[in-house]
């Protein structure tokens, strides 16, 4: 299991001491980036993703909720080994953002909603890294977990076959659920509220690990 904390729920007046409080348990680091179009909210953008990239050593994962992230994924700095995931229902042509995405030097990700049919992912399963499976409706953190992300994460598996695609899932997840989660399919956990409004995130952390044993 990889765990990814949400900066989403973090302290935005204090981000980079958020990020390096838990940076040393964790194994990369999870953007909402959100124009307030595609979800009904706005948070970060390049700017502030990219003051942080260089100050911080785990990966990035950049999680495009906007209409045109062909425009918008290049602006961002980053390393080999950190993933820009766009949306297949974005306006812009998902290979187009693919392509777009791999000049750039970024490994991509793809996610849909929970009310989009996987079917839609099928086209573009070869060409990515990794898909994120939103376990809740995109837009806000703080949300509980949608119990029937769990048979998509499940028919994911089944979809990839042996693919070398990891299965991430954001969306109320808490140690509390992360095994199921995990036994589904999933290969990373990305968790906001669950490490940075717990009362002691290291043992929060810790629990995490523990569910995934």
């Amino acid at each position: 299991m990889k765990l990814a904390p949400s900066l989403l729920s973090a302290d935005f007046s204090a981000l980079l001491e958020e990020a390096r409080s838990v940076e040393p348990y964790v194994d990369l680091f999870h953007w909402d980036v959100m124009d307030g179009h595609f979800v009904p909210n706005l948070t970060f953008g390049p700017p502030v993703v990219n003051a942080l990239r260089d100050r911080v050593t785990l990966p990035f994962d950049i999680h495009l909720m906007i209409d045109h992230p062909a425009e918008y994924a290049a602006k961002f700095r980053i390393r080999p080994d950190d993933l820009i995931v766009f949306h297949v229902e974005s306006s812009d042509p998902a290979g187009e953002v693919i392509t777009t995405i791999r000049e750039h030097g970024a490994r991509v990700g793809i996610s849909l909603r929970p009310g989009t049919p996987l079917c839609a992912l099928d086209p573009h399963l070869d060409a990515v890294s990794s898909v994120l499976v939103m376990s809740v409706e995109p837009g806000f953190g703080g949300q509980a977990f949608l119990p029937d992300a769990l048979d998509r994460i499940r028919a994911l598996r089944a979809m990839l076959a042996g693919r070398p695609v990891d299965i991430a899932v954001d969306g109320g997840i808490h140690p509390g659920n992360a095994a199921a989660v995990l036994e589904a399919g999933a290969d990373i956990l990305i968790a906001g509220s669950a490490i940075f409004r717990a009362d002691d995130r290291v043992r929060a952390i810790r629990s995490f690990r523990e569910a995934a044993r």
